[in-house]
C-alpha cells in the first residue's frame, strides 16, 4: 500500500512504487542503489517527496508520497531507552539535500535509527545528508552529517552510530529537550539585534548565537547572502539551534527558501512580536486585536497559486475541480477578519461611551517605548494620588520585560489642587512595530488621541534611549499628536548616570521634563506639580448659601463638585466648593463669592 497524497498519481507510478516492498535492503548500510534510483525517478515525475521506511532486517515497511515540501512519516512503536529500529530515506525534489526542521523533528520524536534526505535534480541524486539521534549533556538531540556523495552515503557505517547511541541510552536518563534555542540574524545594527534578543527572551526562547551581516541590498531569495545562509546552517548544527529568528519581516518565499537550506524553523521579527502579544493579551479586546493582526499577516503568506485558484465562480475560465484547500483557507481567514473587525467596532463604541462619561475629567495618557516603566508609574500615581473616597483597584501587571502590558486600563486620581484626572496606561511602542498590529490596536490608541496631556515615559538608563525617544515621536507624529501637550518623564533615574540624564535633557530643551524613579517613588510629587502647571485649571473656588427649601441643589453640588467646607446656618446651608463651568452657571443665583484657581 502506498501512503500519503496519491491524488492524481497514475496507476503505473503507484505500481512501480509497490515494487519497493519486494526489495531487500542491506542490514549494515543505509540502502542500495536500486531504491535510490527508483525514488529519484518517481520524484522527478511527480515533483513530490517520496519516502521509504526500512526496519533493521532490511525490509521496506512503508512507502509514502507527499507534496513538494513534506511527506508523512509511518507510525512507529516508540520504546523506552531504545531507538525505534526504523530508518527513513526520502527525497527533496528541489535538489537540496539539507534535512528540514520537520525532518529533524520527526527524527527525535519517533526516535528513528536515522533519516536521510536525497537532493534530487533531473531524476538523479546529487548529494545526501543523514541525521542520527544523539545525546549531549543528557539531552536528546540531532546529529547531522555534511552533504555526502551517493557512494559515501550508501556505504556510511550507520550501525556504528546507532549502536553507540543505544548504549548511551541504556546508561543515561535521557531528557527530551523541547526548549527552543535560537540564532538571531540581522542586517541593520547590533542595537536592533539586542532588542530582538529581548523579544526572544520575552517568548522564553534561549538565544545561542547572533549573526550580523552588513548588507546594503536585501537578498530577495534569502534576505541575507547565500554564503551567509550556509554559515547559518553550520552554526545551527554547532549550537544545536532549532529556530532561526530574523530581525525584519520576511516574505513567504524567503521563509521557505531559508528553511530548506538551513534545516530549522525560520521566523521573523513580526511573528515573534505577534506571539508575545498573543501570550500576554488578557482582555477580550486585546485578544481580538492580536488575532486580527495575526490573520492579516498570515493571509498573503498562504502559499499556492494565488489568484489562479480564486476563479471558482461562474463564467469563462472558471470550469474546473472547484474550490481548492488554499482558497478555502483564504476565504475562512477573510470571513474571520470581517467578523473580528465588526466586533472591534462594537468595542470602539463602548469605549467612546466610557470616554464621554469622563468628558469633564482631565485625561492623561502614558506613552513610551516598551519596558520604559509606564505600568509601574501608573501604579505609583494611583498609590500616591488615589481619591480619598475611591476604591483601591487592582494594580496593572508590571515586570522588567518587553510588552508586559497590552490591555489599556484607566484609573482616576486626585491631583494636588483637588482636580480629578483619568490616567490611562497604553501598550508600549517599538521600532518596526508590525503595521497590521498598529492598525488592529487603533481603538486602544484612541485613548492617547483624546487625552489632554501625554506623559512620555523614557527609560533614561537605556543605552538606546535616544533611538527609543525618536521611535515614539515618529509613531505619535503618525497619529497626529505632535502638538499635544507633553511632559518627558525620565524614569529609572536611580539606574542612570547623571551625564546620560543631562544629555537627554539637553537634547529636549523645548519640552518640560521631570526625572523620577517610579519603582522607588522618587520625585512623583514633582511630576504631579508639573502636571498642574501644564494642564490649565478650569475649576473655581465658590461659596454658596443654599436655602433649606432648595435641598435638591445641595445634593447636586455634592454629586458634581469637590466640597471643601459645609455648615448649617440660620437661613440655609453654607457650602465652600470647587466647581467647573457647568456647576458654576447652574448654581450662580446661590453664590456668595467666587475666585478662579
Amino acid at each position: 500500500m502506498i501512503y500519503g497524497n496519491t491524488d492524481g498519481v497514475r496507476n503505473s507510478i503507484l505500481s512501480k512504487l509497490e515494487k519497493i516492498y519486494d526489495m531487500k535492503m542491506p542490514k549494515d548500510s543505509l540502502c542500495d542503489d536500486n531504491l535510490i534510483n527508483l525514488l529519484c525517478e518517481v520524484t522527478d515525475n511527480l515533483n513530490r517527496e517520496i519516502s521509504a521506511a526500512i526496519n533493521r532486517k532490511g525490509n521496506i515497511i512503508s512507502v509514502a508520497i507527499g507534496d513538494s515540501t513534506t511527506v508523512e512519516m509511518p507510525e512507529v512503536d516508540i520504546k523506552q531507552r531504545k531507538l525505534s529500529g526504523i530508518r527513513i530515506v526520502h527525497t527533496h525534489p528541489n535538489g537540496n539535500c539539507t534535512l528540514s526542521a520537520v525532518d529533524l523533528s520527526a527524527l527525535l520524536k519517533l526516535k528513528l535509527d536515522c533519516i536521510a534526505a536525497l537532493g534530487v535534480n533531473e531524476g538523479k541524486c546529487n548529494k545526501m545528508t543523514i541525521g542520527f539521534c544523539s545525546i549531549q549533556n543528557d539531552l536528546f538531540t540531532a546529529q547531522v552529517t555534511q552533504p555526502l556523495s551517493l557512494e559515501d552515503g550508501i556505504n556510511y557505517d550507520i550501525l556504528k552510530v546507532i549502536n553507540y547511541t543505544e548504549d548511551l541510552m541504556k546508561d543515561t536518563e535521557v531528557i527530551e529537550d523541547d526548549a527552543e534555542r535560537a540564532i538571531l540574524v540581522g542586517v541593520e545594527s547590533q542595537e536592533s539585534i539586542d532588542e530582538l534578543a529581548e523579544l526572544a527572551k520575552a517568548c522564553n526562547v534561549k538565544v545561542v548565537y547572533e549573526v550580523l551581516q552588513k548588507k546594503a541590498v536585501i537578498d530577495t531569495a534569502f534576505y541575507v547572502g547565500s554564503g551567509k545562509v550556509s554559515e547559518i546552517a553550520l552554526l545551527r548544527q554547532s549550537y544545536n539551534a532549532n529556530v532561526i529568528i530574523f530581525d525584519d519581516e520576511l516574505s513567504a518565499s524567503q521563509v521557505r527558501n531559508l528553511e530548506e537550506n538551513v534545516g530549522a524553523k525560520v521566523i521573523d521579527r513580526t511573528t515573534l512580536i505577534l506571539e508575545i502579544f498573543a501570550r500576554r493579551a488578557k482582555s477580550r479586546e486585546a485578544k481580538i486585536q492580536v488575532e486580527l493582526a495575526q490573520l492579516k499577516y498570515r493571509l498573503p503568506r498562504l502559499s499556492g497559486l494565488g489568484t489562479v485558484l480564486s476563479r471558482t465562480g461562474g463564467g469563462i475560465g472558471t470550469r474546473g475541480p472547484g474550490e481548492k484547500k488554499l482558497e478555502v483557507d483564504k476565504r475562512h481567514i477573510r470571513e474571520k477578519i470581517y467578523d473580528l473587525t465588526k466586533e472591534l467596532k462594537k468595542i470602539k463604541q463602548v469605549r467612546s461611551t466610557q470616554r464621554n462619561k469622563r468628558s469633564e475629567l482631565e485625561k492623561i495618557a502614558l506613552v513610551g517605548y516598551t519596558n520604559a516603566g509606564k505600568s509601574t508609574l501608573r501604579n505609583k500615581l494611583c498609590e500616591v494620588a488615589l481619591l480619598k473616597e475611591g476604591v483601591q483597584k487592582q494594580k496593572v501587571f508590571e515586570a522588567d520585560m518587553l510588552f508586559a502590558t497590552l490591555d489599556t486600563t484607566t484609573r482616576v486620581i486626585e491631583l494636588p489642587d483637588a482636580r480629578i484626572a483619568a490616567v490611562t496606561d497604553t501598550v508600549g511602542f517599538i521600532r518596526k512595530l508590525p503595521h497590521d498590529l498598529v492598525e488592529a490596536f487603533k481603538s486602544t490608541l484612541e485613548e492617547v488621541i483624546y487625552s489632554d496631556l501625554l506623559l512620555h515615559v523614557i527609560d533614561c538608563s537605556s543605552k538606546y534611549a535616544y533611538e527609543q525617544i525618536s521611535a515614539v515621536n515618529d509613531i505619535l507624529e503618525q497619529l497626529g499628536l505632535k502638538d499635544k501637550p507633553m511632559i518627558l518623564v525620565l524614569n529609572k533615574m536611580d539606574k542612570a548616570a547623571e551625564d546620560d540624564i543631562n544629555k537627554i535633557l539637553d537634547q529636549n530643551k523645548g519640552i518640560k521634563s521631570v526625572c523620577i524613579s517610579a519603582k522607588k517613588g522618587e520625585n512623583i510629587d514633582l511630576l504631579l506639580k508639573e502636571i498642574l502647571n501644564v494642564l490649565p485649571c478650569k475649576l473655581r473656588n465658590v461659596e454658596y448659601l443654599i436655602p433649606y427649601s432648595e435641598q435638591s441643589m445641595e445634593a447636586f453640588l455634592h454629586r458634581n463638585s469637590k466640597i471643601n467646607k459645609e455648615e448649617y446656618v440660620d437661613n440655609g446651608t453654607y457650602i465652600d466648593a470647587l466647581v467647573d463651568d457647568e456647576v458654576y452657571n447652574k448654581c450662580e443665583k446661590y453664590m456668595l463669592s467666587s475666585k478662579k484657581l
